[in-house]
């Protein structure tokens, strides 16, 4: 079978603010079919959202090419329309003009987009809201608006950005119900799907074929292929095994890319997952709670979070030794025991040691200040370091990161008024 859109070795790279190279993509290489939905899902920093707009011709590769049809796309996709995470309608339209927008850039009669925006309309199931404007609906009807939108072009591929996490838990179940109702009815205009999700049982409930991509850079790490009929019961084993294989995948090690010990790390290579110190030890709290042990897919069900809600604090909890990570499975280790069962004081005293020899940003920063003269450095200093192997948020983020662990474990300190980390000489951690 030829393939709809061919994405051959696609890399991407873009200039940071110092004029450092941040690759965003590494050499993908995928196909799209007809008569098929593919899901990418990854985690934060794996590129899935730009592989999807070089995908739609909205952005162009660094290297490698994007096909559409067997032809190479020097600009927008013309066999792709998509739907966003925020709805992107404008608010000083009504429904209809909002779903007409594509037709008349495409120079559609007004006659013609008339009736093809109220086809589409009635087809996603809002009409009788024709002439409302975007702050008159819920948002579960603002993206069908965007679905609106997207199918009116009647396009080959449809793709999605994330198009279900901006809404509550049972509009998202019940939107998502109604696609796969109409991907298998005889009037859905596209002939194919690739939707970008980070929600796991998301991914097996909609998905043929679920593209696993690594981080920093993207890349494809796993191509899992699903095999169950629709619709799909998520309490079925098949559905529980794919869901418990893509966990693992998400959350083990690739084995072809070993990362480094935390403290033998660069801030680069081990980056600080966005965790708070209260939010990783109230994770560290629960399992110690349930006995030392936890199945993560079980426990984000129980919280009501996504996995990739707790992933970051996962993450955190693990690089300070707090939790072992095997699979989807939590176990507490020892330090972690004596973290979450100490008094105050003491608790914050292990934090600090674990932080000094296990978060390599938090560990710079600390020897930084310890070898100046008056032990206090401007936190931009930070920031231009980081942004050589980060983007501009990332790189904040990752600052903000180190600056909370630290000032909790009294390793420095942070003056907002001055942009200056100094060194807490006060401290018994030393």
């Amino acid at each position: 079978m030829s393939a709809l859109i061919t994405v051959d070795r696609v890399s991407k790279s873009f200039t940071g603010t110092t004029g450092a190279e941040l690759r965003v993509l590494d050499s993908i290489t995928l196909d799209l079919h007809e008569g098929e939905i593919v899901a990418l899902l990854g985690r934060s920093g794996s590129g899935k959202s730009t592989l999807l707009r070089t995908i739609a011709g909205l952005i162009a590769p660094t290297s490698g090419t994007v096909r559409y049809r067997g032809t190479e796309l020097s600009g927008a996709n013309p066999g792709a329309a998509m739907v966003f995470q925020t709805f992107a309608l404008m608010p000083w339209l009504t429904v209809q003009d909002n779903v007409e927008l594509g037709l008349a850039a495409r120079g559609v009669p007004t006659a013609e987009r008339r009736e093809r925006a109220l086809a589409a309309i009635d087809l996603i199931g809002l009409d009788g809201f024709e002439s409302a404007y975007p702050k008159e609906l819920s948002g579960g009807m603002r993206q069908r608006v965007g679905f609106a939108r997207a199918l009116v072009l009647e396009p080959d591929l449809l793709l999605m950005d994330e198009p279900f996490s901006a809404l509550d838990v049972l509009t998202a179940e019940n939107l998502r119900n109604e696609l796969m109702s109409l991907w298998t009815g005889p009037e859905f205009p596209t002939r194919s799907i690739c939707v970008v999700t980070h929600n796991i049982e998301e991914a097996v409930l909609l998905a043929d074929r679920v593209l696993v991509l690594g981080a920093n850079p993207g890349h494809l790490r796993a191509e899992i292929t699903v095999d169950l009929d629709r619709p799909r019961d998520r309490r079925s084993p098949a559905f529980a095994a794919l869901v418990d294989h893509l966990y693992d995948l998400l959350t083990g090690r690739e084995p072809d890319a070993p990362e480094p010990e935390p403290a033998d790390a660069t801030p680069t290579a081990r980056p600080l997952p966005a965790a708070s110190v209260g939010g990783l030890a109230g994770l560290v709290e629960i399992v110690h709670a349930r006995g030392g042990r936890a199945d993560l897919p079980d426990l984000a069900a129980e919280l009501n979070f996504e996995v990739d809600d707790l992933l970051p604090l996962v993450d955190a909890a693990a690089l300070l030794d707090f939790l072992l990570v095997t699979g989807g499975d939590l176990h507490l280790t020892p330090i972690g025991e004596a973290f979450t069962t100490a008094g105050i004081q003491r608790s914050k005293e292990i934090f600090a040691g674990q932080a000094r020899d296990r978060a390599p940003l938090v560990r710079t920063i600390r020897r930084t200040l310890e070898a100046g003269a008056h032990g206090t450095v401007r936190a931009g200093f930070f920031r231009d370091l980081l942004r050589r192997g980060f983007s501009t948020t990332d790189a904040r983020q990752q600052l903000d990161t180190a600056i909370d662990w630290g000032r909790y474990a009294e390793l420095f300190d942070y003056d907002t008024n001055t942009d200056r980390i100094t060194l807490d000489t006060t401290s018994v951690h030393t």
